[in-house]
C-alpha cells in the first residue's frame, strides 16, 4: 500500500471527513497539523502548488486534493487501485 499523507487542521470538518474515509478503508496515514507549524503549511502549499486549503492529500508522490477529490475518486472506484498500486 503507498504511503499516505494528509496536511489538516483540528477544526477542519473536511479534515475529519477525509480521515474517516481513509479509515474505513484500513488505510494508515500520516497526518500533519498545519495549524500548529506554520512552516508545514509552507511545505503543504508549495507541494499543493499553490493550494493551501486543508486537507491537502498525498497519495504516494501524487497529490490527490481535498475531501471532495478523494470523495470522487471513492465513488468512480478509482481510489482503492491508487492505494494499492
Amino acid at each position: 500500500m503507498k504511503t499516505v499523507e494528509i496536511y489538516t487542521t483540528p477544526l477542519c470538518g473536511y479534515c475529519h471527513a477525509a480521515k474517516r474515509l481513509l479509515a474505513s478503508k484500513g488505510v494508515s496515514f500520516s497526518e500533519i497539523d498545519v495549524m500548529r507549524n506554520p512552516a508545514e503549511r509552507q511545505a503543504m502549499t508549495k507541494r499543493a502548488k499553490g493550494r493551501y486549503t486543508v486537507p491537502q492529500i498525498f497519495i504516494g508522490a501524487d497529490h490527490i486534493g481535498g475531501y471532495d477529490e478523494l470523495s470522487a475518486l471513492d465513488r468512480a472506484g478509482k481510489l482503492d487501485p491508487m492505494l494499492a498500486a
